[in-house]
Parts: structure tokens; sequence; C-alpha cells
């Protein structure tokens, strides 16, 4: 007898489909499995959630038409994680199931993959032995040569060989397939005095949960610790999960594991293509030893061996998922940790204020790490203010003299700019008039390589003017620094010095990142200007001197996590300085050089700066002393956005829980309109997480059953890092 199942589907809809299940009692289906079901006139891919459910009455149940495996593709404990993640997020579980796919699983392909094979150079063999005319076999072997594992198919495309020309290496006798081995020989690096006693207060992976929090300074060596921990408490059989934010930090920290543990380390990115995501997606599934270093989405993948997690800068924000399915992938690691009954290590020098007041209450332990390895010492951090002195792309008379003394020493130098392109402003010095997006109330940015104007929001563009569009006077020009102003200001004042600009347009194409950050690594002298892709995680230590081109931008802003973030940056920012023999300076450019916190950041503890902040937030009730939660609205019109909330805000009242829970608005969002979208947005808190949960999923019940006005689309935000 056929048994009714509950499936998720790849939609937008919070419900779950019933369906019939198969009559055959020798091939039960079961929750996790991946399954293919009638909708509406086509067929789609669904993952069973629940069995054995009680049928609905007077309905006739269309069956599932297949299974695509008979085996759970989401293991117990990963679908409970999504399941968890989708009610605390409010957003539909179907979404968030295949969000922990690979594509290529999405889509209803198979669930393997032909493996092909990985070569190694034979023993002995050298380049000098093959023919003159056989270049590219001999610039393969070469570059095999140089590597310390072997290479497969895909990795020898992706250097700009050919199988073929590997495969005609091989009849020579030059190549032997490898077998891959799951450690190197290479002994970890040893730890100094004050990273073992910080090692030592770790918790211990024994099959507890518990959640600590590894304060350490830049450069104080948390990832040695993370090694270390990694090698002594996970057995050869469990699986690790080691959290990234960026994915330009994922190469170098892949390779110092990838030396210690070898082909156990696998990595999980948006650059990896749909048959590595799958090939690694496959390894985690099928039990595989595996440490992976991955990006957020990493958080969601299916371990069933998991003996320990780490999340490195867990303060940063690229951990927080910006559209769609919301959630936060340093949340999700402790839930995890919490479902797996292992330890999760949070790691960074500028710790999230959640995170810090976990300490304070108990809920995490706090280890410090205050001391830099190899006897570097902590930068000194000077504040300079700029007021009355005349700047030269943003720059001041001394902070060139700086660049220019620290060059002479054959050093190199990082100039901070928080803002890409030439100019964030165009203005016309006759009129005033301002070049602004006509899809958004925000200012286009004037990038001069292209002379465009481009809207950071929206990706609008439109060729540099000549004239003013309002007087057509040619008295237009650029305001403000951006890093493309500052890269042409330095190459023509230190024109003997190559200029390396990192942000997001200089780093568009594949690779490019890694062929920028591998010119900075050779130690020549040089100036690196950047953005907050520089802030965080590379170690670069020939960098002896950073110039902060403006401090000012978090100080007055209107965003409550604002003074955090900038405390972060700044000090992430100036980690980057002396990190090798050389002492370290950071100038700190500023117009309110008395500012209270700009001078308590010159003082370098952070964790007295977090805990002023925290008693700061304290007397408002703002996170973490309540938890938040946005609903934002869009609509063709503010008024429909408002109208919206302010219809939401009446039917709020009769719902329970409701005089638990404060609220703020309507009101526009900081950028009210985006791409021809008017914004708006109401703000919940309330004391209590449980209360707010049941609020919120009574609410999108709500709004479900009962579609908004033409135009407007919604959506809840839980845990915001952005208030405006």
């Amino acid at each position: 007898m056929s048994t009714t199942i509950r499936i998720a589907l790849n939609r937008p809809i919070r419900r779950l489909f019933d369906y019939k299940g198969p009559a055959d009692p020798a091939a039960p289906l079961q929750p996790g499995q991946r399954v293919r079901v009638p909708f509406g006139r086509q067929s789609a891919v669904g993952i069973v959630t629940e069995t054995g459910v009680t049928p609905p009455e007077g309905i006739t149940l269309k069956p599932v038409q297949c299974a695509l495996e008979d085996w759970p593709l989401i293991p117990q404990e990963t679908l409970q994680l999504l399941t968890w993640a989708a009610n605390y997020y409010q957003h539909p579980l179907g979404e968030c199931l295949f969000t922990a796919l690979p594509p290529a699983l999405r889509k209803g392909h198979a669930a393997v993959l032909k493996e092909e094979a990985s070569w190694q150079p034979a023993r002995d063999a050298h380049p000098s032995q093959l023919p003159g005319n056989a270049q590219k076999q001999k610039a393969l072997l070469k570059w095999l040569l140089t590597r310390d594992q072997p290479a497969s198919a895909p990795d020898i495309r992706q250097a700009g060989f050919t199988t073929a020309q590997a495969n005609a290496l091989a009849t020579k006798g030059f190549l032997e397939q490898a077998t891959l081995q799951a450690f190197r020989t290479h002994p970890l690096p040893e730890l100094s005095t004050a990273q073992k006693a910080a090692y030592a207060q770790l918790p211990a992976a024994n099959n507890r949960f518990s959640a600590a929090l590894l304060y350490g300074v830049t450069g104080s060596g948390k990832t040695e610790i993370y090694l270390h921990y990694l090698q002594e408490q996970l057995s050869q059989e469990q699986q690790a999960l080691v959290l990234v934010p960026e994915i330009n930090l994922t190469p170098q920290t892949v390779a110092r594991f990838h030396r210690y543990f070898g082909d156990r380390v696998a990595t999980w990115h948006s650059a990896l293509n749909d048959r590595e995501r799958l090939r690694t997606w496959l390894r985690i599934r099928r039990g595989e030893p595996v440490i992976l270093i991955g990006t957020r989405s990493a958080a969601m993948l299916p371990f069933t061996r998991l003996g320990a997690l780490i999340v490195d800068e867990e303060h940063d924000s690229s951990y927080k998922q910006g559209e769609g399915f919301r959630y936060s992938a340093r949340d999700l690691a402790v839930y995890r940790a919490h479902l797996n009954k292992c330890p999760v290590i949070l790691g960074s020098a500028t710790p999230s204020l959640e995170s810090v007041n976990n300490t304070l209450t108990g809920k995490y332990t706090l280890t410090k790490l205050e001391e830099r390895a190899g006897g570097a010492l902590p930068p000194t951090m000077k504040l300079l203010d700029i007021r009355s002195r005349p700047l030269e792309g943003g720059l001041a008379a001394p902070s060139l003299t700086a660049i220019r003394e620290s060059l002479a020493k054959g050093q190199q130098v990082l100039v901070y700019v928080n803002r890409r392109g030439y100019s964030p402003v165009m203005m016309c010095f006759d009129c005033g008039h301002l070049l602004e997006c006509p899809h958004c109330d925000s200012r286009l940015t004037y990038h001069r390589r292209d002379r465009a104007m481009r809207c950071h929001h929206c990706d609008y563009q439109s060729a540099a003017p000549e004239f003013c569009p309002s007087c057509h006077t040619g008295a237009m020009k650029p305001i403000g620094q951006g890093t493309e102003r500052a890269e042409d200001v330095l190459a023509g004042t230190f024109p003997e010095t190559p200029i390396i600009r990192i942000d997001r347009d200089s780093t568009q194409r594949k690779g490019s990142i890694q062929a920028l950050l591998k010119q900075v690594n050779q130690g020549d002298p040089c100036i690196l200007v950047g953005t907050q892709m520089l802030a965080k995680g590379h170690d670069f230590h020939k960098v002896t001197l950073v110039i902060v081109v403006n401090a000012d931008g978090g100080l007055f802003s209107t965003d409550f996590r604002a003074p955090e973030q900038m405390t972060q940056t700044l000090l992430q920012v100036s980690g980057r300085a002396g990190r090798g023999k050389e002492p370290g300076l950071v100038l700190i450019q500023t117009c309110h050089s008395d500012h209270p916190l700009l001078t308590a950041l010159i003082g370098g503890d952070y964790l007295s700066i977090a805990r002023q902040l925290l008693e700061e937030r304290r007397p408002g009730g703002l996170p973490p002393f309540r938890s938040m939660a946005i609903l934002r609205a869009e609509g063709d019109t503010m008024e429909d956005s408002i109208q919206f909330l302010d219809n939401v805000r009446t039917r709020f009242s009769h719902l329970p829980d409701a005089p638990s829970v404060e609220l703020w608005g309507p009101l526009p969002a900081t950028i009210a309109r985006r791409a021809d979208r008017h914004r708006a947005q109401l703000i919940l808190l309330c004391s209590s997480r449980s209360p707010l949960a049941k609020l919120l999923q009574s609410l999108c019940n709500e709004l479900d059953g009962t579609p908004p006005a033409k135009g407007v689309r919604w959506q809840i935000d839980v845990d915001p890092i952005e208030s405006g």
C-alpha cells in the first residue's frame, strides 16, 4: 500500500506538497531523498521532507514519478539544520534545501561523477630529456614539477594545457597516474609560547558541543593554531569545515592547509565550475575525511562525520547572505556544531559585538592571543588631522613623505581607500549640478579609465559628460577620492614604483587577484591601493606603512552598527603593517582626530572598545540585547511600499505575541529608491527570540494568504547587519 509523501520544491513558496508514494514496500522513500514529481503540466525535482503523512481528505494525490537515487541525498542532520534555518530565517524550505545542492543536482542530473586521472612526474623525469620541438609538453612537465601534489585533468586544463599533452607525456614515460594521498609529510610549524597557551585553552573535540571565541590580534598566527587543532583533535575518519569570508582569501588558505593535509583538503566557493562543485559535494556526502575550506554556503553541505568547525574572521559581514535566503553562515556553523556535538572555534582580531557579548554571558569561552607571531611588534598607529591641509588625491603631505621614506628603505606601502572608481561625485562648479543615477537615490561614480559614470547600486552606466547637463558649461569636475584617483596621483608622484590597485574593478577576471598578490609577495618595493579586499586575511611581510585616506565615514552614520564596522575595518587594515621583521606604522587621516572612538582606537585594545560599544547599545535595547528583524517592502512608488507596511502594522496587533514586540516605522530605507523600486521597512525588536520567531511565522503565513498590492514585494531579514 502506498503512503503519502511530503515534498519540498525549489520554488519561492512556503508550502510543501503531498504526493502518493511508491507502492513497493521494498523501496520506501526516505526524508532527504531526491525525487521527480508532476507539477502542473511539467515535472519537477523535489526533496522528500516527511513520509507517512496523513493524506488530505477528498483530494486525489498524484504519484511520485520516480526516485532519482535509492539513498537520501541530504542526510538527516543536514536536513534538520536546513529545516531549522528555514524556520529561523522565515524562508521557504524548498529553496533552502536546494541552496545546499550543487547546480547539477538542482537540475536533476545524476549524483555520480566519472573521476578523471591525476598525474604526477615520473621519477627522475626532466624537461631536458624531451625533444626540442615539444615545447608545450616541456612547459607542462615543468609546471607539474613545481607542484607538491598531483594534478587532475581539470587542473591541467585550467593551467592552459591539454589532456592530450598529458597523455603524450605519459606514453613517453615522463608522467604516471597518481594515487592521491590523504596526508603530506611536512611537519607543522612549531607554536610560539603565546600560541601554545592559547591552544591549551581551546575545547577538546570530545563529542561534546562547545563554542570558543579565539581573539587573536592581527598577525598573531591564528591559522597555525587552526592547523595544530585539526591535526591533533581530528581523527583520520572525521571531517572538518573551515569557513573563510571571501573567495580571494581561499587560495592562500588552501595552499597552507594543502602543505600539511594534502589531498584531504577540498574547497567550496562560487568560482568553482559545476563539475568541481559536484566532485567536492560527493566527497563530503560519501563521508570522506575531508577538511573543507569554503565560503558562506559551505556551512550547508552534507557532512556526515563532522568533527570540528572553524569560522575565520567571524566578524565579517560576508557571512550574511544579502538577498533571497538571508542566512548567517557563522550562526549556521554554531548551530551545526550543536547538532553534531562537536566544537566550533570563531576566530578574529576584531570579533563581532554579538560574539563578545556571548563570552560575557558565558555562552562562549574566550581565548586571547595578544602577541604577534615571529617576534613582530604591533604597528604604531597615529591620527593625522587633515583639517586645513592641502590634499593631493586625498593624501596629505605627511602621508606622501612617509610613503617616500618607506620606499627608499625597500619596503612596501598600502593605501586604503574605501571607494572604487576615480571619484564618488561629479559636480558642475558653475551651477552646482550633481550627476545622479536616474534609477536610484544615489550619485554616479566617475570611472576615469573608461570615461564612464556608473551607479554602484544598480549598475547603470553612461558616458561622462564634457558639459554640464543643467547649465551647459564645461565646469564639470570630479570631487572626492576613489582608488583610481589615488592610483593616478601615486603613479605621478612615484613614477619608478609599481602601483598595484586591488578592488572589484581590477580583479574581475578569474585569477587576476592571485596574479596581483603574487606580484606583491615577491617583496619588491611597491604601493598597494585598494578597498576592503585588502583589509583582511592577507599576509604581506614587506608592508611596513599603511595609509588610511579617510577614516570618518563610520563616525556619523545613521546605522547603529557603523562604529563597530568602522573600528573593525581600521584595525584589520592596520594589521597589514609590520607583519615581518620591520616595524609597522599606520597613519589614519581624519578631520576628527579628537573623536573619542578614534582616540580609543589608537590604543589598540579592541575588546575594551567592544565592551564600550556594547554599553552604548544597552540603553536603546539594540542587538545583541534584543533580537531584531526587518520587514522590507519595495513597490512602484514609495506610497505603495509605505501603505503595505502600514497595513501590516495594523494587522500586527491581532497576532499572538504582538505585545512583546516593539515596532519602528514604517520608514523609507537609507537608499529609498534603487533600480526604480521604492524601498521602505518596518523594524521589529523583541527581548526574546522565541516570541519574535512565532510572530514572524504567523505574519508570513498571513501575508502569503493575502497577496500585497500589485507591484509590491516583501521579504523578512532576521538578524540584519544593515538597519538602513
